[in-house]
């Protein structure tokens, strides 16, 4: 019996949309089976940095198929903090920029561990598209997330917002840890180190005059580094007090003028 064409032609279509249905239930069935093997490692606390870089190659020679484990990871409070930060991170890695709207929305994560890994990782690539998110994590609760923030803006360049870490000088909080008690200097650095980078100008006439004060000393390192930038004019190695009396003069000059 010879078939008609037409009929051979439909055989030929329902054996391909056959083959086509078995190869995407087979495609299905690994990539879910890929996501719970990974999901199984993302569950095992790591102490070991060996063990934390072959987990990250592991990841990186899955391409694209991590990407469902990983956003499940960054998403669920049933994985540790420092597998969340992983998953972050790998997350960029293998998507790019593509990944950033989706990791951005964690700088509004209630984990603060969570919030400062997506700072970091959008300074990672690049992002300056949501600047606006980190003028925001200027004034987050947690220290660590502000100073994140601080060096987002300060990497990225992002000039326009100096003012508003100039600001941070007056928030009473950078000058205590989050239990209350006294942070010393660490962000003031930041912040003073940041202003420079960015040649905030306008923090000129406040940096000279902070320059000539006692209670300053301790931050007088950066005070130094940022009018250097900001003013184009290098102080003389030397001591703490060559360098002040540089800046004393110059600070003369600038009221004479």
């Amino acid at each position: 019996m010879i078939l008609k064409p037409m009929l051979v032609v439909l055989l030929l279509w329902n054996f391909a949309l056959a083959k086509q249905s078995n190869f995407q239930e087979v495609k299905e069935k690994n990539n879910s089976a890929i996501k719970m093997t990974l999901l199984k490692r993302f569950m095992i606390n790591y102490n070991d940095k060996n063990k934390v870089r072959a987990l990250k190659k592991y990841i990186l020679s899955l391409k694209g198929k991590a990407v469902p484990a990983l956003v499940e990871v960054m998403k669920s409070s049933r994985y540790s903090d420092k597998n969340r930060w992983i998953a972050t991170f790998m997350l960029g890695r293998i998507m790019g920029k593509k990944s950033s709207p989706f990791i951005a929305k964690f700088i509004d994560h209630p984990n603060w561990v969570l919030r400062m890994a997506s700072l970091k990782a959008l300074l990672a690539l690049k992002e300056i598209s949501f600047e606006g998110k980190y003028v925001e994590a200027l004034n987050d609760k947690s220290l660590l997330v502000r100073i994140q923030a601080i060096e987002n803006i300060r990497g990225l360049h992002l000039v326009k917002h100096a003012p508003s870490i100039w600001k941070m000088l007056y928030d009473k909080r950078n000058y205590y840890k989050e239990d209350k008690t006294k942070e010393g200097t660490h962000i003031i650095k930041n912040i003073i180190t940041a202003i420079g980078d960015l040649k905030f100008k306008k923090a000129k006439k406040p940096l000279l005059s902070m320059s000539q004060k006692k209670k300053y000393k301790d931050v007088f390192h950066e005070i130094d580094y940022s009018l250097n930038k900001i003013t184009g004019k290098k102080s003389p190695k030397g001591d703490l007090r060559s360098k002040m009396r540089y800046w004393k003069k110059i600070n003369i000059s600038e009221l004479t003028i």
